[in-house]
């Protein structure tokens, strides 16, 4: 039976933030994902944690800003002190809230910065952030995203994370796997996913095209949840899409699985 975590940063976009772990809640989510939890004290959000008893399955590392369009600078030679400064900071959200991974957006590479230099520069900050987070028991996620939603993202496809996480050498390094990145990118859905599986640690879903709900598009998800329990996934499914009205209305794809059990 997959286990729904919802992405806090995309549904539930009706209501404070603080108060959307209420509502996953209620609606029967046993855990929840977003981008950041840094603009919120670490005691709220594990305050919130607690209360409506829900996981913290995921959350990102320190991405640089997000406002002025940055989407991660791991692959930034001239950030790379930024970078570990960020990787102490998700430590510490990290340990307070309970998350046992998180993620590294890796960045959109400059003109000026050569593509050697940019993989260089990933490769020595991933070490160094799967070094540190091995110490506390958390997992490291490296997430593939499509060209065409973030031009110029230096992580692209599968199969180049997973070149990537070879020559990183960690073993609590794995890949985020995201149905709709790849479905933009590639498709082959399926085969992509049981090629990576042993390096898979989380996936994520949404609809294509636009991003919506699940079912409101091409993507056969009935079919990938039978996939994922046949293969044996026991990790969360994060739901990361964009909700074609209120999140609650949209939520009829969810009944046959709706649960509270983690």
């Amino acid at each position: 039976m997959p286990k729904f975590a919802a992405n806090l940063t995309m549904l539930y976009g009706e209501l404070d933030f603080l108060d959307r772990f209420e509502a996953a809640a209620e609606d029967g989510f046993a855990g929840v994902e977003y981008l950041f939890p840094y603009p919120y004290p670490k005691e709220a959000l594990a305050e919130r944690l607690r209360r409506h008893g829900l996981v913290q399955v995921l959350h990102n590392l320190p991405a640089g800003d997000w406002g002025k369009g940055e989407r991660g600078i791991a692959c930034l030679p001239e950030r790379v002190d930024e970078f570990r400064d960020g990787v102490d900071r998700a430590i510490e959200y990290a340990t307070a809230l309970g998350c046992e991974q998180v993620n590294c957006l890796v960045g959109i590479r400059p003109e000026n910065v050569s593509e050697a230099a940019a993989h260089r520069t990933l490769v020595a900050n991933l070490r160094f952030a799967a070094a540190k987070l091995a110490r506390t028991g958390i997992k490291l996620l490296l997430e593939p995203i499509n060209p065409f939603d973030i031009p110029g993202f230096f992580v692209r496809t599968p199969d180049q994370a997973a070149r990537i996480i070879a020559e990183v050498g960690a073993d609590n390094l794995f890949i985020q796997y995201d149905f709709y990145h790849q479905q933009r990118t590639a498709g082959e859905l399926a085969a992509t996913f049981r090629k990576h599986q042993s390096r898979i640690a989380h996936v994520q879903i949404a609809d294509n095209p636009g991003r919506h709900e699940p079912g409101t598009g091409e993507i056969n998800f009935p079919f990938l949840f039978r996939l994922l329990d046949e293969a044996g996934y026991r990790g969360w499914i994060g739901c990361e899409y964009k909700p074609g009205t209120t999140t609650r209305e949209g939520l009829a794809w969810l009944a046959p699985h709706r649960t509270r059990s983690a």
